[in-house]
């Protein structure tokens, strides 16, 4: 199988947060997509189940989906896209609202909103599919949205909590075998650690 066509495919990207145990959360995503053009409207989301924000959406039942704009700065994306929030609370600094279901969002650097609670899923091994209704929409600002291929065009690279095959670097690398992070790296350097789940370098194994 040639996985270089994925790379083919370009996908929006867009923000998923949603109210933790003890503090908020939110993970940088590639694979939410609308799936009906009708009353109820409904999205499909597939969610790493190593990432913090798929626990708080099991907990909650429900979650909230920006859509990025194509401004939105690169660290903002890292910093949903790379840091763990078993380690560090990404909403510190940041001015966030709550939804109708008690979930944050964003709003600056936006498109728009949506709040949308869970009513199906569907067990995908290391990840979770879910079927949510939309309870809320918002237009949050003008402009084009923001997608892999701009992000990967402007030096962009890829965020661990991409959840489909089309990654922002390709698919090279090395995959932690304990929670599917690929390190965009021709070799791990001695003493790596997997961010996401600190799995050791001997976890990972050559895509």
């Amino acid at each position: 199988m040639n996985r270089k066509a994925f790379n083919r495919i370009n996908y929006g990207l867009f923000l998923i947060t949603a109210a933790g145990e003890s503090q908020p959360q939110g993970c940088v995503v590639n694979s939410l997509h609308q799936v009906t053009s009708s009353m109820p409207f409904k999205f499909s989301l597939t969610v790493n189940k190593s990432n913090e924000t798929f626990k708080a959406i099991e907990a909650r039942g429900a979650f909230s989906a920006t859509v990025l704009a194509k401004d939105a700065p690169k660290e903002l994306v890292d910093l949903f896209g790379y840091k763990s929030g078993r380690v560090v609370n990404k909403f510190d600094g940041l001015t966030a609202q709550t939804d109708g279901n008690g979930n944050p969002y964003l709003t600056e650097h936006m498109l728009a909103r949506f709040s949308c609670k869970v009513v199906d899923r569907l067990d995908l091994g290391n990840y979770m599919l879910y079927i949510a209704e939309t309870t809320e929409a918002e237009v949050l600002g003008d402009g084009p949205a923001l997608t892999v291929d701009d992000y990967k065009n402007g030096g962009g690279s890829t965020p661990p909590s991409a959840t489909v095959v089309r990654t922002l670097q390709g698919n090279e690398g090395w995959r932690c075998t304990i929670c599917g992070y690929v390190a965009d790296k021709e070799e791990l350097p001695e003493g790596y650690q997997c961010p996401i789940c600190r799995a050791n370098r001997d976890k990972f194994v050559k895509q």
